[in-house]
């Protein structure tokens, strides 16, 4: 058994994320305001505690293995300035691992924005409060705006990953080691820190979210899951994303990778009703001058010689839909045949979002995952 299959065989102790089922789902941005979704259509999330709740309740009783917050200090301005509103994702993911039993409780942290101490000791607690579900996805931080907040400059794209590799080592040695931790880096210095207790798990499960190649190497070295998205809807293409990842981690690190990827539901009772819905919720509601605002922050626009004009309205589609995920649209049969192909190339789990979000998942519940039980994905 390798080191990872032995790590991986422990976590799925407690763990779901490290279960057996063939699909493993979770939800995805449900701590902020209009969820993953950029649009006035009616229905979008607003915040309240009470309506996140819901969200944590129905991913808990269709036994989902995740509930993934998003880490967000300012809205996206525009028409709806979408994710103004939102609720930090430790005390987030510490209320649900109180609340649920099922999923693996993530909180979604900007490097930058707390000391590795402080993080190694609130994922403890979480982790304790889950009995062993907590997951942490580590941003090394994209925004500007947002990580200047906290006191200091965005550093350049690969040396935020050099940071985030010491934040993260630090950690892992105060989450095994039953001695003090003496650690002396370039961005972070200890001496004598001691964690105790220790977490449930040996330590917690580790994921991240990069598509440089700095950001896949950080996920290849230091993490269980990378976080990632297609660009195209080809079966073979997908599969050769995942098999970047995998052939990274395997022949740079002698490690494996779990790979989750994001997709958003558009489904109706027909292909015209869904159709209907996107075009209602991005055609005629979508907010289009706060995803400007957003891939002006994310350096994406008609300067990046990467993108022609139509890809680009597609990429800008994808982010007002559900976060740049991947689009699944049409009947409830539809649904499950999108879900399968991503098993079938490869994906480990699928975040899952819905334009409103709450009636959405309802739906879901009722209608999808009853066919997804029967196919045998679930």
């Amino acid at each position: 058994m390798t080191n990872d299959e032995e790590r991986f065989s422990q976590l799925a102790k407690t763990n779901p994320l490290f279960g057996d089922r063939k699909l493993k789902l979770g939800t995805f941005c449900s701590n902020v305001s209009s969820g993953a979704t950029m649009s006035s259509m009616d229905g979008v999330l607003d915040l309240t505690w009470a309506n996140t709740a819901r969200l944590t309740q129905l991913a808990d009783e269709m036994s989902f293995e995740a509930v993934v917050p998003i880490g967000r200090w300012r809205g996206m301005g525009g028409d709806t300035d979408a994710n103004a509103e939102s609720f930090e994702s430790m005390t987030f993911a510490a209320a649900v691992a109180a609340t649920t039993t099922n999923p693996a409780t993530f909180a979604t942290v900007h490097v930058p924005s707390i000391h590795p101490v402080m993080a190694a000791k609130q994922a403890t607690t979480i982790d304790h409060i889950g009995n062993g579900r907590f997951t942490l996805n580590i941003v090394t931080g994209w925004n500007k705006d947002e990580i200047e907040l906290f006191g200091s400059p965005l550093l350049a794209h690969d040396e935020r990953y050099k940071a985030a590799g010491e934040w993260v080592t630090l950690m892992k040695k105060l989450w095994t080691s039953d001695e003090p931790v003496d650690f002396e880096g370039k961005y972070y210095t200890v001496k004598g820190a001691h964690l105790r207790p220790k977490p449930i798990q040996v330590y917690p499960a580790l994921m991240s979210a990069g598509a440089s190649p700095a950001g896949q190497a950080f996920a290849a070295e230091h993490c269980d899951i990378a976080f990632t998205s297609f660009a195209d809807r080809d079966p073979s293409s997908m599969r050769a994303r995942l098999d970047t990842y995998h052939t990274l981690a395997k022949e740079k690190f002698n490690r494996r990778l779990k790979i989750w990827v994001n997709a958003y539901i558009f489904m109706g009772d027909t292909e015209e009703e869904a159709q209907k819905l996107f075009d209602h919720c991005i055609t005629e509601k979508g907010d289009y001058a706060g995803v400007d605002n957003l891939f002006r922050m994310m350096n994406l626009n008609n300067t990046n010689q990467s993108h022609t004009p139509e890809m680009l309205q597609k990429l800008k589609e994808d982010f007002m839909a559900g976060w740049g995920g991947y689009r699944i649209q049409g009947t409830k049969e539809q649904v499950v045949t999108e879900l399968q192909k991503l098993v079938d190339v490869g994906v480990d789990g699928v975040l899952l979002s819905w334009p409103a979000f709450i009636s959405g998942m309802e739906q879901f519940k009722d209608e999808v995952y009853p066919l997804l039980v029967q196919a045998g994905l679930r």
